[in-house]
């Protein structure tokens, strides 16, 4: 018979968890999406980030300014967290824009102040695989971006890129 884990050891957050409080708050968003060729389209928002059930999850309530185009009313929600079981970070995410859910797992590099991750989805206009790669970069305690790749048949190019600020 083999011993049991240590569950509250192992649910205990952790220095790693505890790298995620300088995105709790209330921030302005500044998203820039290119949809191909050519300059990008360019929408606002508010990201609302909360720790959830104790300090191991942050959660992410995002809401879109109203906008003409193909996201008027965008809106979304993510968790993110430190996994010390794989010893890794990983996020969901999910929006109006599509009903894919998107699941990344990543690394934190030696600064202590970028994080990439990787996932992978369908894409919406082939249908076909698609990797995907994130990057999310603490700039100071009120600044952090997020920018988002996708590996094409012609290489990996850049989708999406959000600036935040801390509002307040």
């Amino acid at each position: 018979m083999s011993d049991a884990p240590d569950f509250a050891a192992l649910a205990a957050p952790t220095e790693e968890h505890a790298r995620l409080e300088p995105f709790v708050g209330t921030f302005a968003a500044e998203v820039r999406l290119w949809m191909g060729p050519g300059d990008p389209m360019i929408m606002t928002g508010t990201m609302v980030n909360e720790w959830d059930l104790g300090q191991r999850f942050l959660r992410q309530t995002y809401e879109g300014d109203e906008v003409e185009g193909p996201f008027p009313a965008f809106a979304g929600r993510g968790y993110w967290g430190y996994n010390k079981i794989d010893g890794r970070w990983e996020g969901f995410w999910i929006d109006t824009a599509s009903t894919v859910q998107q699941i990344e797992h990543g690394t934190l590099d030696a600064s202590g102040r970028v994080w990439t991750m990787l996932g992978d989805m369908t894409d919406p206009g082939s249908g076909q695989p698609l990797r995907k790669r994130s990057v999310i970069t603490l700039i100071d305690a009120d600044r952090h971006r997020l920018e988002m790749f996708f590996e094409t048949p012609e290489g990996e190019s850049k989708g999406m890129q959000i600036d935040y600020a801390r509002r307040g």
